[in-house]
């Protein structure tokens, strides 16, 4: 899980209502930009009430934070005048979404642990609202497998995590571990309710996968990933809750979607099953090994005979296997082809049982390792074509289109956490 992910529940309250949105500051050097993250969610409507870790003031202090919230900063769980009134519980049930930005290594620890050593940390542990955080840490501790394993914890107990992004830290060094901007910080949390997709599941998969045939070595293929990551953009930007299974790629998520890490075909398949329940559309747009080899070799393969034999077995059909479901999502598949592309995207259509396919022709001077696309899209008894243009514009128009026909195919679109998924004809 070393790349930024976003996951768990929409916030509670309408559209249009202001939202409580409890901002826990923690002792980052990132704590600098809080007075933004505050005055952007009050131009959004929000009343946020602001509550430091121990460590924070020594980043920012009371008096800003209290200037731009027009609140009284919490930061002691020991507060005579607020707690005379068990003010730490009323705090909790106030909140409608507890935001933790920046969010330290140490409080990723300590809220993975539950421990209730401060009030912030205490304030987790008593609401029952959901609670969202924004990492914020240089590359090595964010790289660390406890930062990481609290993170697989916490994702679990349906904690949201934003970013980190990559770029330059204020150690000097560059990596993943920055905080992600105030702007987009607010974006991912405000959830957009009145797009196409608005209310609805999408599962996206993209980029490759690395099959390994000894320690050193693999087979892959030459997916970038960009026309996956910008398809998820698109969808959050739609107003669905993304999830992103990514396969090994130099991409930033985008803001607001929940990603996942994998690495070969099979780990793919895997999450996918994991995360499909109760799925409306699912988007595969990664481009998954065929074959990996059949045995893997637990030491470096070394060069002794003038040529080699390696065997290769199928690797499990994520695709198939999830329109094979009693109950499948909308499913919209993806066919890079080097020659004849409506004809095997048109076979791929029937033989994998999809709702839709989107095709494209590849090879050194289109598809792979390139800003631009072109698409056509299938579906029984109609196609849309979308010449060349950039791979942000066409994931626009194709998204477009899926909400289109996902709601001509699937009635009125009600979600399917909510109404059980419609059989396939």
């Amino acid at each position: 899980m070393n790349a930024p992910v976003d996951s768990g529940p929409p916030l509670r309250g309408s559209a249009s209502s202001p939202k409580n949105v409890l901002l826990g500051v923690t002792g980052g050097i990132a704590a600098y930009k809080t007075p933004d993250l505050v005055r952007r969610l009050t131009a959004r409507g929000c009343t946020v009430q602001v509550v430091l870790s121990r460590g924070a003031s020594r980043f920012v202090t009371p008096t800003t934070l209290q200037a731009v919230s027009g609140r009284r900063v919490r930061d002691d769980l020991w507060d005579d005048a607020a707690e005379d009134a068990m003010g730490h519980i009323e705090l909790a049930r106030w909140a409608d979404v507890v935001l933790v930005a920046p969010a330290t290594a140490h409080f990723l620890g300590a809220l993975a642990a539950g421990l209730a050593g401060d009030l912030l940390q205490t304030l987790c542990l008593a609401t029952a609202a959901p609670i969202v955080v924004a990492p914020a840490m240089n590359r090595q501790m964010w790289a660390s497998a406890a930062v990481q394993s609290n993170c697989r914890v916490l994702t679990e107990r349906g904690v949201r995590i934003l970013g980190p992004a990559a770029g330059e830290q204020a150690c000097g060094e560059h990596g993943m571990g920055r905080m992600m901007e105030p702007a987009d910080i607010v974006d991912a949390l405000l959830e957009r309710r009145d797009g196409p997709l608005a209310g609805l599941k999408v599962l996206i998969t993209a980029g490759p996968t690395r099959e390994p045939i000894d320690p050193v070595r693999y087979i892959t293929n030459r997916s970038s990933g960009k026309m996956g990551f910008a398809v998820a953009a698109a969808a959050r930007a739609a107003g669905a809750d993304v999830t992103l299974i990514s396969g090994p790629v130099s991409l930033a998520t985008p803001a607001g979607v929940r990603r996942i890490d994998v690495e070969t075909a099979e780990d793919m398949y895997r999450e996918v099953h994991r995360a499909v329940p109760g799925t409306d559309i699912f988007i595969a747009c990664a481009a998954v090994s065929d074959y990996r080899p059949q045995t893997v070799a637990k030491e470096k393969i070394k060069r002794t005979e003038s040529d080699m034999r390696l065997e290769l077995v199928r690797s499990p059909d994520t695709l198939a296997s999830v329109t094979a479901l009693p109950n499948p999502p909308f499913t919209v598949g993806f066919a890079a082809e080097t020659h004849d592309v409506e004809k095997h995207a048109l076979e791929k259509l029937e033989r994998k049982r999809v709702d839709m396919i989107a095709a494209n022709l590849v090879g050194p001077t289109c598809g792979f390792d390139r800003e631009t696309n072109a698409l056509t899209v299938y579906w029984r008894g109609g196609r849309q074509h979308f010449g060349e243009s950039t791979k942000c514009e066409l994931a626009g128009r194709l998204i477009a289109l899926v909400a289109e026909r996902y709601r001509a195919e699937r009635g009125s679109g009600t979600p399917a956490a909510s109404r059980g998924q419609k059989p396939r004809r």
